[in-house]
This record gives structure tokens, sequence and C-alpha cells, in this order.
């Protein structure tokens, strides 16, 4: 009696813990599903809503950033968080993260995906005991760590950096309409307004939007470009905005400057053309050495090879 009551209890526990475990991977599963599904959205200075995609592990993670605020809110984070603030703002990711979220999604990242990094080693020394993953597992460990810790900065660069190199390939054109608008007679400011509405919303026209609306709700021009200039971070748009507030304060004629600074932008896209242009052959050297020369080699010499072969075997 008293062995079928042991076994009858085990084998209810065992259930239960499997049922346990079936309910906890269900909830997780329909967690990052409800997840996946939201699409994130920024607000622009108008009212409109523009998407933004960021990766869905940020999107899990985040509503557990608030956790780590006695930690990140020590002097010794203080740095990185503005830091982090601002290249968001840059970004273009203003309102979805905050520079506190961001800097604890570099601590959670490691924390999060270190767990199931371990799990997938150990399956694979256990499938593949004598495998090199068997061998250096540790190594390997401390490598998924620093790689979880340093995607959100990776991403974020790279999200800075396309964002500007939409914006440098804009300006050029806008400060063409811009200098057609002002040279027609409209005022720079009607000239702005009619180009923001009538472009498509890209990167550079949501900057514009932004800086119109401030000068709408009686912020002076002046600061409204400097403000730009300091929240996009981009060399060519800071040089046009300190020309067009040197114009202003010295009552120059915009359409003049408009059309110099025009003219410089197209200069300068050229010569980063032809820059990248310079730089192909040596990018096409490595594909080239490593995938084009086996392959004739093999071509060359391998029915040579072959026939060498078989009279030797």
């Amino acid at each position: 009696m008293m062995n079928f009551f042991s076994f009858f209890m085990g084998e209810t526990l065992r259930w239960l813990t499997v049922l346990a475990w079936a309910l906890c991977i269900s909830g997780l599963a329909w967690y990052c599903l409800n997840i996946a599904r939201q699409i994130t959205y920024v607000t622009l200075a108008d009212g409109r809503r523009q998407e933004r995609k960021m990766p869905l592990i940020f999107r899990l993670l985040i509503p557990f950033a608030p956790n780590l605020d006695p930690l990140i809110t020590r002097d010794a984070f203080k740095k990185s968080c503005e830091l982090a603030d601002k290249q968001i703002t840059a970004a273009g990711f203003e309102g979805l993260v905050t520079g506190r979220e961001f800097v604890a999604l570099k601590l959670l990242m490691p924390v999060a995906c270190g767990f199931f990094w371990l799990l997938f080693l150990q399956m694979l020394s256990r499938l593949v005991p004598q495998s090199i993953v068997a061998q250096n597992m540790g190594f390997l460990f401390l490598l998924g760590i620093g790689v979880a810790y340093y995607f959100p900065l990776f991403w974020l660069k790279r999200s800075l950096k396309g964002r500007h190199i939409a914006i440098q390939r804009a300006l050029p054109f806008v400060l063409d309409l811009l200098t057609l608008s002002v040279e027609a007679g409209m005022d720079f400011m009607s000239a702005l307004q009619r180009n923001c509405e009538r472009r498509k919303l890209d990167a550079l026209n949501e900057e514009l939007i932004r800086m119109t609306r401030e000068i709408q709700v009686g912020l002076p021009r002046r600061t409204a470009l400097r403000n730009m200039a300091q929240r996009v971070d981009l060399p060519d748009l800071r040089s046009v905005a300190n020309a067009l507030i040197q114009a202003d304060e010295l009552g120059v004629s915009i359409g003049a400057i408009l059309r110099i600074q025009s003219d410089q932008m197209r200069s300068r896209r050229f010569e980063r053309a032809e820059k990248l242009a310079n730089e192909a052959p040596v990018k096409m050297l490595g594909p080239l050495m490593l995938f084009i020369f086996p392959a004739v080699f093999i071509i060359l010499l391998g029915p040579i090879l072959r026939e060498t072969l078989n009279q030797l075997f």
C-alpha cells in the first residue's frame, strides 16, 4: 500500500511539474507573440505617427527596465544616460525608449540572452561531447555575454548612421527647392512649410516639421535652427543651420545663403561618392581572394588533378 501511495504521489508530482512548465512556456510564448504583433510608433510634431522598427528583444525587455532604476539613477551612469538620450533623439526614436531604459537594456540583455545561450551551448556539448563547443564552453559563454551587452550599442549606432545618411541624401534637393522658392518671391517660412507639405515624409522632413512647429509656437527662428542642429548632430545640417542663423543676424539675403549651401552640399555629396568609388576596389579584394581565385583554380586545375589521381591510384 505504501509503495502504491508513493508511486501515485511521485507520478502526480511529475505531471504537476510538467503542467507547470507547460503553462510557463505557454505564457511566455503568448507574451512574446503579443509584443511581436504590436507596431511601435513615434509621434511627430504635427501629430502624425510614424512607424519605427525596434528589435523584438528590446520590446520584450523594456517593461522590465524600471526595475533597474535604483542602479541606473546613480552618478556612475549619469553620463551614459545623457549620451544615450542624445543618440536616441538623433536616431529618431525619441518617445519609444529613454536613455535610462537603453542603459538598463544593456544590463538586461546579457542576463536574458545569457541564460538561453548557456542552454544552447550545453545542448551542443551533450550532442557532440568532443566538439570545440565542449572544449571551449567558458570562452564561448563569455563571448555570447559580450555580444549581448554590445548589441544595443551596435543597433543604436547603425540606426543613427542610417538616419544621417538619409538626411545627407535629401539635404541638397531640399536646399535647391528652398532656393528656388525664396528666389521666386516667397519668404523662408512659407517655402519651408510648402516643402514639408509637398515632400514625402522622410528623416529630414520630420526634423523640418518639428522646427516649423517650434517657430509657430513662438520660439525664435535662430533658436529653432540651433535646436535642430543640436538634435540631429550632423555636420552638414549644422553647417546649413549656422549659415542661416548668421544670415538672420547680419541681415544677409537668405536666397544667396541657400544657393551657396546648396552648391556646397552637392559638392560634398560628389566627394563622398568619389571616395566610395575609390574604396570599392579595396573592398572587392577580399571576396576576390576568398571566392573567385579558388573557383578559377578549381575549374582550371580540377581536371588535371583528377587525371593525375586516377593514374596514381
